[in-house]
């Protein structure tokens, strides 16, 4: 199912003029050298987008982080939006989420073994998790949302674009959400169609190609996303408590199939850049009804009144509320901030809260190739690899 999610703004449109010609000039300006970036001899690989919001880089980013864990250490690095904090923060297991932000929040706790660090100057991030005193050392840097942040020089440059928000069918910043022209995809190395449906055709696969006008180095993956079991909200919490991956108050998960089975009433929560997928995949499962906010949304008094009585409504005895992992952090912080009977109800319910976890899916059987790609570049870059070369 496509989304009409790229409404333009044409009264805005002569600001967007105005704001194409800044980045324009900024690009132009890293493009001759005279705005400098830094590389390093240590494989760093950026995932990002050239629209506002909404195209699964922590889906992608988690996807590394399985990928290369098992040989090698990973460190995140991101700017930690929405964060209350400045400068250099490197996250443990006792940083709360307004000091790094809630996407390396969740990341640090699902995987407490890789390092995360938050930085607006992300040079500086990469130079203070790559440091001695920080152990174990860094093997790979993957850096969170970095495709404009162009004063550091990946050597994997992942670029993701939506399948219901191409480059072509939309317009920069004010009037739509391109934070770039198209034409820079031709930084990127490799190019992720994100969200596409499971029976996209191959003359729908041409036209994107042809929009796109990717040089031949440059190599295009499609993907999907596949959800997992739901995950009771109480195990997230039991773990965080525990700082542990394992915990033995850990309750049952709910498969997928007992949904399509109407065997529970849903309502689904998301502060989400772009919900309409999940909720378009949950509508085929069961009916529900939907609470939204914004992306990144920090919840308060207000909202959780709301979802109290919208879980009131709905109560027939076997209702739940499914949220993202994402949100399901915010909202736990939120509880672990506020411990008054004002949110008591929420509190008591948690055993009805539910997590869909949310995983990308390569697409053509493209999987084994992408995996091999980013493999064997960061064995060939590692830094027992440079210094033997040296």
């Amino acid at each position: 199912m496509e989304f009409n999610s790229s409404k333009i703004w044409y009264p805005l449109i002569p600001f967007s003029w105005l704001y194409g010609i800044g980045v324009s000039v900024r690009n132009f300006l890293f493009d001759c050298g005279l705005l400098r970036s830094s590389s390093y001899d240590i494989p760093v690989i950026s995932v990002g987008n050239i629209t506002v919001g909404g195209t699964g880089k922590t889906p992608l980013t988690e996807y590394l982080i399985r990928l290369l864990s098992p040989k090698h250490q990973v460190s995140i690095v991101s700017r930690g939006y929405k964060r209350q904090t400045k400068g250099y923060v490197r996250a443990t297991s006792q940083t709360s989420m307004s000091d790094i932000g809630d996407e390396p929040f969740q990341m640090k706790h699902k995987y407490p073994h890789i390092h995360v660090a938050v930085d607006e100057n992300r040079r500086r991030a990469i130079e203070n998790i790559c440091s001695p005193n920080v152990q174990p050392s860094t093997d790979v840097v993957l850096m969170d949302d970095g495709f404009q942040h162009r004063y550091v020089q990946p050597g994997v440059n992942i670029l993701l674009m939506d399948y219901n928000r191409l480059p072509h069918k939309d317009y920069l910043l004010p009037a739509g959400k391109l934070r770039e022209p198209k034409s820079s995809c031709r930084r990127a190395d490799i190019v992720i169609v994100t969200k596409c449906p499971q029976d996209i055709t191959p003359t729908e696969e041409h036209g994107i190609e042809r929009s796109l006008n990717l040089q031949p180095w440059q190599k295009l993956y499609y993907a999907t996303y596949g959800y997992g079991n739901l995950v009771p909200m109480r195990n997230y919490i039991s773990k965080m408590q525990d700082g542990s991956t394992e915990s033995s108050m850990e309750l049952a998960e709910i498969p997928l199939s007992d949904l399509k089975a109407n065997k529970y009433g849903v309502v689904l929560l998301t502060g989400i850049a772009s919900p309409q997928l999940l909720e378009s995949d949950i509508r085929q499962m069961c009916s529900f009804s939907s609470i939204r906010f914004e992306d990144h949304h920090n919840f308060t008094k207000k909202d959780i009144d709301l979802i109290a009585a919208k879980i009131s409504e709905h109560d027939s005895g076997n209702t739940i509320v499914v949220t993202t992992e994402k949100d399901a952090m915010r909202l736990i912080e939120y509880m672990r901030n506020n411990p008054s009977d004002d949110v008591e109800f929420i509190r008591n319910r948690y055993k009805n809260f539910y997590v869909i976890p949310v995983e990308v899916k390569f697409m053509k059987e493209m999987e084994a190739e992408f995996n091999q790609l980013i493999l064997s570049y960061v064995q060939k870059n590692s830094r027992t690899s440079t210094l033997n070369r040296k």
